[in-house]
């Protein structure tokens, strides 16, 4: 049985994995390679797993290519860890995808922030947050991204939503986030959620949650950051600091090259070791084929996480 959003709010702890949406070189879904990719990513222990979201191109996927990831998801996982869809676009759109997702038997959905060439205001997007909830019985997450920068006062008005479990900063302005966390307090399970590289900013804020990229690539890497940032010793922030520099800011830098890199770096990482990552769709780019040798060069120092 899917989750209540309270079961679904006390899995959450550790890290959870955003798989990427495979597609060949002609750009069409490829069902198989994301069934091959999950069936290693479900071996780990990842506390959740977050299909048809960012890091899945949910901006280029149609509805029916989005249900068709989800479903192929929840076979695969089989009820070995949540599955949690995302979904956005506009109000309408962003209900319908939830109440599919809900039918096909996922335990939470990820609520994007909403289609909007400009700032929409606190009352505008507390409705469409609010009308997209109400949309399924499961738990859902809000993501604040881009145009959904939220106030402390805007955030402790959402938390009245009542399915409404957790709150995904994808912003990393860390001040912030903590005068957001300081004013809502537990109502809401804090993630992480602007990339592996701020692990250590967020765990020292009192994060113990954080949604992973890297864990497409190296799902022991990414446990392993959770681990170290959580013991907050000497001996683990000695070896979480070497692994920031040695491999995730890294990565993060390459990923900063270009628009869209956030993606197609990852998939490629996913080619190179052995997993099916494929191309990007349009409107983000796949790598430059001269930076092909220059990544495939790093992934030795990857070697011991794979």
């Amino acid at each position: 049985m899917p989750f209540t959003p309270a079961q679904l709010r006390a899995s959450l702890g550790g890290v959870i994995a955003f798989p990427v949406t495979p597609f060949d070189a002609k750009l069409r879904l490829n069902l198989p390679g994301l069934r091959k990719n999950l069936r290693k990513l479900v071996k780990h222990d990842v506390c959740a797993i977050v299909v048809g979201a960012g890091t899945g191109e949910l901006h280029s996927l149609s509805t029916e290519e989005h249900l068709a990831v989800v479903k192929a998801t929840l076979e695969e996982v089989a009820g070995r860890r949540p599955v949690l869809a995302g979904v956005g676009f506009s109000p309408q759109t962003a209900q319908d995808m939830a109440k599919s997702c809900t039918d096909a038997g996922v335990d939470g959905i990820l609520i994007f922030p909403p289609y909007y060439p400009g700032d929409a205001n606190d009352d505008g997007m507390f409705a469409y947050y609010r009308d997209t909830a109400a949309a399924t019985k499961r738990g859902v997450i809000i993501y604040s991204r881009d145009h959904a920068n939220f106030s402390p006062a805007a955030v402790e008005r959402l938390a009245t939503i009542p399915n409404l479990v957790a709150f995904k900063d994808g912003q990393g302005d860390i001040r912030r986030f903590q005068q957001i966390m300081t004013r809502v307090g537990d109502r809401l399970h804090w993630i992480g959620g602007a990339g592996d590289d701020c692990v250590p900013a967020y765990y020292s804020a009192g994060v113990r949650t954080y949604t992973s990229s890297i864990a497409n690539v190296a799902p022991r890497l990414s446990l392993r950051l959770h681990e170290l940032a959580s013991a907050r010793t000497p001996a683990a922030d000695a070896e979480l600091s070497a692994i920031m520099k040695t491999l995730v800011v890294p990565l993060y830098a390459f990923r900063a090259r270009r628009k869209g890199y956030e993606v197609s770096v990852m998939k490629t990482q996913m080619d190179l070791s052995g997993q099916v990552g494929g191309r990007v769709r349009p409107p983000l780019n796949d790598i430059k084929p001269e930076e092909l040798e220059e990544l495939r060069a790093t992934m030795k120092a990857w070697e011991p996480w794979l």
